[in-house]
Parts: C-alpha cells; structure tokens; sequence
C-alpha cells in the first residue's frame, strides 16, 4: 500500500508539474479574463442596439390641444412607477386632420419611427390599433384615457396627487429568501462552471500521452491503478491552484464593487457564511473528482482526439442536464424534484450546495456527503477498470473484461509490473 501511494503521488506530481510550468498555463489560467472580455464586449453591443431600437420606437395617441395636455401630463406620472426596462414606448401626441382611421392607419406605414399602437376617436369611446404582440402598449393607451376621464369627472387636475409619500431607504437585517435562493444558484453555476471547466483537462492530457506512447511508458513502469489515481490527484491540484488564483482575485475584486444599500446580511446563506464556503469546497471536490473519473476512464477508450471528443460530447451533455436540474431544485427547495437532485449522485454536489442557502440544518450536508463520497469512491473504481482496459486493450468481453481478473498485454514490448 506505501508503495502504491507512493508511486500515484508520484503520477499526481509529474502531470501537476507538466501542466503548471508551461506557457499555455497561463493562458488557461487566464482565460476567464477573455471570456469576461468577451461577454463584456457581446452585451454592451446588444445593450446599445436596445437602446438603439428603443429609442426609435413609440406609441402615438391622436388627440387635440386640450386632450393632448391632459394625456401627457397623466403619462409623465404613470411612468415613474415603471421601471427603466419596463417602462412603456415614448408617448406621442398628434393633431388630428379628420380621417380618424385612416390617418391613425396611416401612421404604421410612416418610417420616422417603429409605432406600437395609435389611440384615436373620443376619450370615453377610444379606438386602438396595434400592431403585432403590442398588447402592453395598448393597455397603456387605454389607462392614459381612463386617467384623464376620472380625473375630470373628480374634478381634479390633470396628474394632481392626493397623497403626500416619503420613501425611507432601510437596510435589511435578514436576509430575502429570494435572496438566498439567488446565492444557491449562484454557487451551482459556479461549481458546474469550474468542474466543466477543469475536468476536461484531464481528457486532453490524456489523449497527447496516448499518442506519443507515454502513457504505455508509465504503464510498463507502475501499476495502472496508480496512474490512474495520480492522474486524477494531479488534475485536481491543477483544479485547487487554479481556484485559489481566481478566488483570491474575486475577494479582492469585491472591495471595489458598490453595494447599493445592501448589508452583508442579505448575503447571509441559512447555514452561516464559513460552513458554506466549507460545504462549497467540499461539494466542488466531490463534483470534480466524479466528473474527472468518469473523463478518464471514458477517454482512456479513444486512441485518436476525434475519438475524444466524440466520447467526451454525450458526458458534456449529461452534465449540462445535471446543470438544469440542480438550478431548478435551488428556484424550489423543498420540493420532490428537489429531493430526487439531491440523492441523485451526479447532480447532488451541485443541489446540496443550493441547499446550504436556504437549509439551517447540517445534518443532511453530512449525509450527503457520505452518500457522495460512496459514489466517488465507486466511480473511480469502475473507471479505473475502464482505463485499464482501455490503456492495455486487454481482457475478453463484457462485464467480465471490465470487472474480472485481467490479463495484460504488453504494450510496445514492455512488462508492466503489478
């Protein structure tokens, strides 16, 4: 057994080395710069075609002199209640030249600007065209008239308020549970994005020591078992280095961020701060160490990079499911299908973390994480029989070449050694 676990840390600090002192590192450890970059670059682009857009369409209400003031002054108070991306098309008032429909009609085909809806005809007998899906722009329309008409008939004037209304800010001492259940998704997004992220690694790796006869090399020289188990320890110490750079980044980058009236106890997950970040941890390494057995006993069954891909696809696809469901466990916890994410032991990781933000108790995170660590330790056992297989191309068939006792088959003329 010393000798086992010395040989597999051996593996573990050989492809650690060989994967952190090269250039490509650091572009690796640098890609979320790019990504962010990206995205960053993507959404201010849309944003200014949004507002682009917005600013060229609007809904036109064909009134007179008298009528046309009274709406505009009702529509200046209904808009402060909406907010900024909520807020309904400009307002624009036309004089009407005595076509009635025709010249609302006509008002689509002008190119000037895009039009919603056209309101014309007597305020207590409104018609409104719209166009398409502008339904909201509609009933907009026809509040603006309902506004105006009630407060004539109050005798009021137009936009005249009868309250007097303070607003208050106050920060929350307790946090939302909306608020919490935004922290478990947040740290289901993370996990799965970081798991995805780094577990493939192992896979390309992989498959440059299976084309350059490495791999056949350490077979010849340890016990595949310990490289099986060195490459994983290795792959999650690149994992952890690449997490602690990021993460000390993050805290760092936090200080500068306004909070907007929010007090850390809106960011207080049910468990307290220091057991989410513990449980956090320990859920990411469970995912990680799933997800990365399973990449190695699967990509050990290629021998070319399309092979890879092709085998690695439907895996990328299965986590992505597991994505889906943890996210809709964290937006209903409580629920059947929040149970079933949590035992199932590929998405369990990811739901137990949700349920740390919105659970006080402790006792199922460590249930789970036994439950989880059973699930670990059976993953590596079956893909470290597939790598086996598939490194050595030994063995009969069926169930029994996977599980049963296996003859090696040298692999370029060397004698592995148990």
């Amino acid at each position: 057994m010393k000798r086992l676990v010395r040989q597999t840390l051996v593996i573990a600090r050989r492809d650690f080395i060989a994967t952190v002192f090269t250039p490509t590192f650091l572009l690796f450890l640098l890609a979320p710069f790019f990504m962010i970059g990206f995205a960053t670059i993507g959404g201010l682009g849309a944003r200014q075609m949004v507002t682009s857009t917005k600013g060229n369409v609007s809904i036109l209400f064909i009134a007179n002199a008298a009528d046309g003031a009274k709406i505009a002054a009702v529509d200046g108070q209904l808009r402060k209640s909406f907010s900024m991306a909520e807020r309904p098309a400009d307002l624009m008032i036309i004089k009407p030249d005595g076509r009635g429909e025709a010249q609302a009609r006509a008002l689509f085909a002008q190119g000037k600007h895009d039009v919603y809806a056209v309101a014309f005809g007597p305020l207590e007998r409104l018609t409104i065209l719209r166009s398409g899906g502008s339904d909201r722009s509609a009933a907009y329309l026809a509040e603006l008239a309902e506004q105006v008409l009630r407060d004539g008939k109050a005798g009021l004037a137009t936009g005249q308020r009868l309250t007097d209304s303070r607003v208050i800010p106050i920060e929350r001492e307790t946090p939302t549970q909306g608020g919490r259940q935004g922290i478990g998704f947040a740290a289901v997004f993370i996990i799965f994005f970081l798991t995805l992220l780094l577990a493939g690694q192992a896979v390309g790796m992989l498959a440059e020591e299976k084309g350059n006869k490495v791999i056949e090399i350490l077979a010849a020289a340890v016990p595949l078992e310990s490289v099986f188990l060195g490459k994983l320890i290795g792959m999650f110490g690149v994992a952890l280095l690449f997490v602690a750079f990021w993460g000390l980044l993050a805290t760092q980058g936090l200080n500068y961020f306004p909070t907007n009236g929010l007090s850390l106890a809106t960011l207080q997950p049910a468990i307290g701060l220091p057991l989410f970040f513990v449980f956090g941890a320990a859920y990411f390494t469970m995912a990680y160490l799933l997800l990365g057995a399973v990449f190695l006993g699967v990509g050990a069954q290629a021998s070319t990079v399309r092979e890879i891909q092709m085998l690695s696809l439907p895996i990328t696809i299965f986590q992505v499911a597991m994505f889906g469901l943890s996210s809709s466990a964290a937006s209903q916890p409580g629920t059947d299908m929040a149970l079933f994410a949590e035992i199932f032991p590929f998405s369990s990781p990811f739901s137990m973390a949700a349920r740390g933000a919105t659970d006080p108790r402790i006792w199922p995170h460590l249930l789970a994480l036994g439950w989880q660590l059973t699930w670990v330790a059976l993953t590596i056992f079956v893909a470290a029989r597939m790598f086996r297989r598939g490194v050595l191309k030994s063995g009969s068939g069926g169930l029994k070449r996977l599980f049963g006792r296996q003859k090696s088959v040298p692999a370029a003329g060397l004698e592995p050694r148990s």
